[in-house]
């Protein structure tokens, strides 16, 4: 059977498009484990609580599935998956790959407005921890990373990362109860570097910061186990 979730209606007379709204929507549900794994969703219900068309729901649901969120089953329940301890491996290789080289870029290219820019991210990401808004914390700690693939010309990267990341986002998510202030702290590590135009500090600040995950899993594995798929 599929199981009952609590979906807002959406606003679907401004930007981002339906789609956009739909998939962001969910895409935090699934990362704050309010559909945690193994949940059954349903494209008619969906729709009927979100208050659009079944469309911008399965064009969702197809994106979700792409970057690991979901198992789409065709005739069946599309599911939410259990976290996949290789994918979160997986794409830490991939972000520390190409993060690595983007903060390296940025270091020789950031201006004035640049580093402004990203020390107000910083500022921001403090606030909300002392707010306890975790899931501002991560979204801010994102675009923290995001705003230097742009700013070292990569933008792509950030499309890559963003794509592969899915199982890491829910280990993040669940480690900001005692890993949020050690975020903070290398990020502003990495901006020391950057300020001080240093491409290779910042890279292996960087690679510093990217690894925590390393550490991390095993804990959160100890005490969310049911969260994790058998591998």
């Amino acid at each position: 059977m599929v199981e009952p979730v609590s979906l807002r209606i959406l606003d679907t007379q401004r930007a981002p498009s339906v789609t956009e709204q739909v998939f962001e929507l969910l895409y935090a549900q699934v990362v704050e484990l309010l559909l945690p794994p193994g949940t059954k969703l349903s494209e008619v219900e969906v729709a009927k609580q979100m208050g659009v068309s079944r469309q911008p729901v399965r064009d969702a649901f197809y994106r979700l599935s792409q970057q690991g969120f979901l198992q789409i089953r065709p005739q069946r329940a599309t599911v939410v998956t259990h976290i996949s301890e290789q994918g979160v491996l997986q794409a830490r290789f991939i972000r520390t790959a190409l993060e690595m080289e983007t903060v390296r870029a940025a270091a020789e290219r950031l201006n004035d407005d640049h580093i402004a820019a990203l020390d107000d991210l910083v500022s921001r990401q403090i606030s909300a921890i002392d707010s306890g808004d975790k899931m501002l914390f991560h979204g801010l700690d994102d675009e923290f990373h995001r705003q230097i693939c742009i700013m070292s010309d990569h933008e792509f990267a950030w499309a890559l990362i963003r794509d592969s990341k899915a199982h890491m986002d829910r280990v993040r998510y669940l480690s900001l109860s005692f890993g949020a202030q050690s975020a903070i702290d290398e990020h502003k590590h990495i901006m020391a570097a950057l300020k001080a135009r240093d491409g290779d500090a910042a890279a292996a600040h960087m690679r510093i910061h990217l690894s925590g995950i390393l550490s991390i899993i095993s804990r959160i594995r100890e005490t969310h186990g049911q969260y994790f798929a058998l591998e």
